[in-house]
């Protein structure tokens, strides 16, 4: 029984991340803070899926993919991580000046087929489909997913080191540093998919405490031909960012890709 649970959990935490339609479960990261100073800081950061955003009330977000980039680039370490029913959580001190990058990276297949003409469904590793599906399975249709869930904080001055980015998948590079954001004034960034720019998604952006109104808030827009977009944001609080492109470009042979983008950010008061 705790075996099946086990991979229930899984499995719908994998199938979250692939995608996040705008009335499903949203992934998220949300520091306790995203702009300090002074000495001996630390920050502890939640992980979870939920409906309402920043609420716990689903499924822990799993941390497999957890990677934190310190000002200088390095990779910085996490402290006290743990995993409950609702949330996982850990601790990060912050010894160094500048904007640390926390990011959980999913990197995985979905398949769905026949077999013996019963419906069929596998998950997991990309680099392992091709063992897990039988040679005598029809319709075999394949998703590759490349998810990117980011947040970041800042300690004394804003740096930019850690937007470098990857090449790989759809990223952020802002153009406002999103520990530099204020309510009633205009923010931009820009999506690049593999490097490129990525023009013509829509970002949803969506402001936290949706458990407390009857309204989502949500905010629309598109990126233009540099993948740029812009957001007035309209009250301070926590804001969740989101976007996703689907394309032919896996690497499995015949399958789509699914690259998604979601990010958390703080908007202060002016």
């Amino acid at each position: 029984m705790k075996s099946n649970i086990k991979l229930a959990f899984i499995a719908a935490s994998a199938l979250t991340l692939l995608a996040v339609p705008a009335n499903a479960h949203r992934a998220w990261l949300l520091p306790s803070a995203t702009v300090l100073s002074g000495n001996d800081l630390w920050v502890t950061v939640d992980a979870a899926i939920s409906n309402d955003l920043f609420y716990f009330e689903h499924h822990p977000m799993r941390l497999d993919g957890l990677a934190v980039t310190a000002p200088d680039g390095s990779a910085a370490k996490t402290e006290n991580m743990a995993t409950g029913r609702y949330r996982s959580t850990f601790d990060l001190k912050l010894d160094q000046p500048g904007t640390y990058k926390i990011a959980v990276l999913n990197q995985g297949a979905f398949a769905r087929y026949k077999l013996d003409g019963q419906d069929k469904r596998w998950r997991g590793p990309a680099d392992e489909i091709a063992t897990k599906i039988p040679t005598n399975a029809t319709d075999v249709r394949i998703t590759q997913s490349q998810g990117r869930i980011e947040t970041f904080v800042t300690t004394g001055k804003p740096t930019e080191a850690v937007f470098k980015t990857t090449g790989q998948g759809l990223e952020l590079v802002p153009v406002t540093h999103p520990n530099n954001l204020l309510a009633g004034e205009e923010a931009k960034f820009k999506l690049v998919l593999d490097g490129q720019p990525a023009a013509g998604l829509e970002v949803e952006v969506v402001p936290g405490g949706i458990r407390y109104r009857d309204q989502l808030n949500s905010i629309k827009v598109k990126t233009d031909e540099s993948g740029t977009f812009a957001v007035k944001w309209p009250t301070p609080g926590m804001y969740w960012l989101s976007a996703s492109v689907q394309d032919d470009k896996a690497t499995i042979k015949e399958a789509k890709r699914r690259a998604s983008y979601t990010a958390t950010v703080e908007v202060l008061p002016p």
